[in-house]
């Protein structure tokens, strides 16, 4: 069994201490939370199970780090504190971990990111004998693996597009949708995810993912913005009151050009309330899905939904990206130690699951 960490149970660590406890390979050693709250409270409580684990919250980062556990799923968010969430892995990973995560955007097309992130990365693999990997849902699977693998069932292909399109009130962060993302702010408020260049820092690398696995070169990559008001003020169930005239809506693109033609596009889809922007596409039931769409001979056209907790689309997308992460690992202890991308690791059945009691 490979000892395995979840540090932090917010939306992510959650679904992670699931997931370890869902695989026959892993145990859950520890569960790390910076809440002093969660500190002393089970590992089964806090992922929204109906019984004990056995292995209760603690913050002493020192002292699991200390215990040398072989895998750590770093479930801390790095949107805001991305600093933080990089030294935090690097201690994990110099300390002989594998380390999967969806914190680190630039780092999900490891061989692409800036030096500064890489070379700490590599040195603590270097010297600690750990590993990364970074991935996620979107950006991750559905703008990596997916559409890759579906690419592979046609004739030709003439382009590439992958969808989020997501009712934003079930995606229980409101610091995020409200302030990074920018709804329910002015229209001249400059959200700092829609700013110039950030949907590129963030989604850029599973384009250039893309392209390398079709062997393709990009003559640039591309971004187009669109936002809108509400017409209305709407009142949500997770976030509250979202008033008329604030950003209600938002669609852009993040696009590789391939011989001066957009090829290989990411396109998010985004509302606070599905009355705003009804002419753009929506998922198919009004909460949220990912699409892929191939151009080319046959057109194909595959849409995922996922749900969990209750139902809620977004911990559904959470989900999938933990379970990404989660069963990656012992591929991982099995691989040499290394820095890795979604084109090294490989997306495999669920083996030893099929039939067993949900955690």
């Amino acid at each position: 069994m490979i000892s395995t960490v979840v540090w932090g149970t917010g939306n992510v660590g959650r679904a992670a201490i699931r997931a370890v406890e869902a695989h026959p390979a892993l145990k859950l050693a520890h569960v790390l939370v910076h809440d002093p709250a969660k500190v002393g409270r089970d590992a089964g409580l806090l992922a929204g199970l109906d019984r004990d684990l056995g292995v209760a919250a603690t913050d002493d980062i020192d002292a699991v780090l200390a215990g040398s556990p072989r895998a750590v799923v770093y479930a801390a968010s790095g949107d805001i504190r991305p600093d933080e969430a990089l030294a935090d892995i690097i201690r994990a990973v110099a300390g002989g971990a594998v380390v999967v995560t969806p914190a680190l955007y630039a780092l999900y097309d490891q061989r692409g990111a800036p030096p500064e992130l890489r070379d700490p990365v590599l040195a603590a693999v270097a010297g600690g004998g750990g590993s990364l990997f970074v991935s996620g849902v979107d950006p991750g699977w559905g703008n990596d693996v997916l559409p890759l693998l579906i690419s592979g069932l046609g004739t030709a292909v003439d382009a590439i597009r992958c969808q989020e399109i997501f009712d934003y009130s079930t995606y229980d962060q409101p610091d995020s949708v409200r302030h990074l993302i920018g709804m329910g702010h002015p229209m001249e408020y400059e959200p700092l995810m829609l700013a110039a260049s950030v949907p590129t820092m963030v989604w850029g690398g599973q384009i250039r993912l893309m392209a390398r696995a079709l062997g393709v070169e990009l003559d640039d990559i591309r971004e187009t913005m669109a936002r809108r008001p509400l017409e209305t003020t709407v009142t949500t169930r997770t976030m509250g009151e979202f008033e008329a005239g604030t950003q209600g809506a938002v669609r852009f693109e993040v696009q590789g050009i391939v011989e001066g033609e957009p090829r290989i596009v990411i396109e998010h889809i985004t509302r606070i309330h599905p009355s705003c922007a009804p002419d753009w596409p929506s998922p198919p039931d009004g909460a949220g899905a990912h699409r892929v769409i191939i151009e080319g001979r046959p057109r194909i056209e595959v849409t995922v939904e996922a749900t969990d907790e209750g139902e809620n689309r977004s911990a559904g997308g959470n989900a999938t990206a933990v379970g990404r992460l989660v069963n990656a690992i012992d591929w991982l202890v099995e691989a040499e130690p290394g820095l890795y991308d979604a084109l090294d690791v490989p997306l495999r059945p669920a083996a030893g699951r099929l039939g067993r009691k949900q955690p």
